[in-house]
């Protein structure tokens, strides 16, 4: 496939900047977008849908990732961390980034859904 982006989430609560009491449960995400497509491309934007556990949804869109609009050849790999805070203990995000080719085809790189949660409330 020409155009073929990957990406894999991995989540962490941090604690220490959460306050249950206050509704505030802070979520940090790391990201790691590979390019196994056959073409280098640009990520320009991103699109998130944060859900939380009561299913109310918050869209966020915004250009490149943390400052950044990487450009990823094909078998690179590039790797950042962000983070989120959410009025429930459980919630989810799903997206994309939208991406341009080096022959200038706009594309979508689909974030597939990940749940944030603090530990031991899901079983």
């Amino acid at each position: 496939m020409k155009n073929h982006i990957s990406v894999k989430v991995t989540t962490t609560y941090i604690e220490n900047q959460s306050s249950p009491a206050q509704d505030r449960y802070v979520f940090a995400y790391t990201i790691t977008i590979s390019n196994i497509g056959e073409i280098a491309a640009r990520l320009i934007s991103r699109h998130w849908i944060i859900t939380s556990g009561d299913g109310s949804e918050q869209e966020v869109r915004g250009e490149g990732v943390v400052g950044e609009q990487p450009y990823i050849k094909p078998g690179a790999s590039y790797k950042y961390t962000s983070g989120t805070v959410m009025e429930l203990p459980v919630g989810s995000m799903r997206g994309s980034y939208q991406m341009i080719s080096d022959d200038n085809e706009e594309f979508d790189a689909i974030i597939p859904p990940f749940t944030l949660s603090i530990p031991h409330a899901l079983h």
